[in-house]
């Protein structure tokens, strides 16, 4: 075998362990582009080692959406298969684990009619909203990874031959993922120890209020919500089982007050969204709310996201990342929320997760609403980090903490 095989299989491997953490008898759903057949051989077989009942695939075209984007008419963006949905809904009252490979062409969707795109976009939230609720309640695992694909590949290295962007884009892949290290596993492991410390120490401060200031005019007040938890790293599913919602991860995050952000922020990373990139954004917030916004790429993008529904005009996550993670010294932009998230503090445009607020997971849309929890259609990162970013947090008693300096950890 040689040693980019093993170092796939390896991959594989973490997907399913650490990434799902597989359970004996557990059905596995895999999301992938047709392009990824190889790896996603490796996930079956190793899901299948492990225990798992079956190992179903949803497979995705570029060239074929593309097509349809092309050529079918409005009422098919319209009317999102409702057969599909049903499909994702009956594995996940199993318990089924959801792998999703996220490896789009940034661009594949330039020039298209950003109608078709505005209405899929919302179809797919509305008719993906049940399903999605077991995501994002940490009812059954979950994992967000990625592979290279050629088209992805030449967009992220575009003075590199084809199969020397490809090269490239696994090497990058195996070091965020830990694959290059001799025992992959541990070292997520202790990985997402390391994170644990960081959640831990802030859920014990229990926050009122981040102040986050930069030298590129980011000057912003996020309040948090009255029993606010911090994540990061391993989540809990309803069985108890840990796994790892995203590989690479970097990140501890919690939800902010939904009407509780103030002040401006700006975009440092490109954002791709549903083909589209968005970059150079700016956004003002009060009371929570967009209330104004402006963008040097994909503004007419940037506003038909916003304009998805009323809560995708407010805040949903809070993230934190050192300017100095592994991701971001790579000094590569992989033009991949994926990765790009964790190379830089970020937010959240929409739904906030539940599960960042003490009895979240079972309170109604109501309940939570009067919690000053977001809830919209829709979530989406977009990236904020600097590397002079300062993060000031003020607890209820008034202590105040530098959080975040030089955009790094300061705790």
């Amino acid at each position: 075998m040689s040693n980019f095989q093993a170092k796939l299989n390896d991959y594989a491997k973490l997907c399913v362990k650490v990434g799902i953490n597989i359970q004996p008898g557990q059905p596995l759903v895999v999301n992938a582009p047709i392009e990824g057949v190889e790896f996603v051989r490796l996930i079956a077989k190793n899901a299948y080692e492990a225990g798992a009942s079956e190992v179903y695939v949803n497979w995705s075209d570029e060239v074929i959406t593309r097509l349809k984007y092309e050529n079918a008419p409005m009422e098919v963006f319209e009317n999102f298969p409702k057969w599909y949905a049903d499909g994702l809904e009956d594995y996940a009252k199993k318990g089924a684990g959801y792998i999703s490979i996220s490896a789009q062409d940034p661009e594949l969707l330039k020039g298209i009619d950003p109608q078709k795109i505005a209405t899929n976009n919302k179809s797919s939230s509305m008719a993906l909203r049940e399903f999605r609720n077991y995501t994002m309640n940490d009812i059954i695992p979950w994992c967000v990874i990625s592979i290279p694909t050629k088209s992805w590949a030449k967009r992220v290295f575009p003075n590199l031959s084809e199969d020397e962007a490809v090269e490239k884009l696994w090497e990058a892949i195996f070091r965020a993922t830990r694959i290059d290290l001799d025992d992959p596993v541990e070292a997520w492991k202790d990985h997402m120890k390391n994170l644990k410390e960081k959640v831990d120490f802030l859920n014990g401060k229990e926050l009122k209020s981040l102040h986050y200031t930069s030298s590129n005019g980011t000057d912003l007040v996020v309040e948090l919500p009255e029993g606010h938890i911090w994540a990061g790293g391993g989540a809990i599913n309803s069985k108890g089982v840990e796994f790892a919602p995203n590989m690479p991860t970097e990140e501890v995050f919690t939800m902010p007050l939904k009407t509780g952000v103030n002040g401006v922020v700006y975009s440092t990373k490109p954002l791709n969204y549903g083909g589209n990139l968005i970059d150079e954004f700016k956004l003002s917030f009060k009371d929570g709310k967009v209330v104004d916004f402006d963008a040097k790429v994909g503004r007419e993008t940037l506003a038909d996201l916003l304009n998805i529904d009323e809560g995708a005009k407010y805040l949903g996550e809070v993230a934190l990342v050192p300017f100095n993670s592994p991701i971001s010294q790579s000094n590569i932009v992989f033009l991949n929320t994926l990765f790009d998230e964790n190379a830089s503090c970020h937010f959240a445009f929409g739904k906030a997760y539940p599960t960042n607020i003490k009895g979240g997971e079972k309170m109604t849309d109501e309940e939570l609403e009067k919690h000053g929890v977001n809830n919209s259609l829709t979530h989406v990162d977009f990236m904020i980090g600097t590397e002079d970013l300062s993060i000031i947090g003020e607890t209820k008693t008034g202590e105040k903490i530098q959080i975040f300096k030089d955009g790094n950890w300061n705790i």
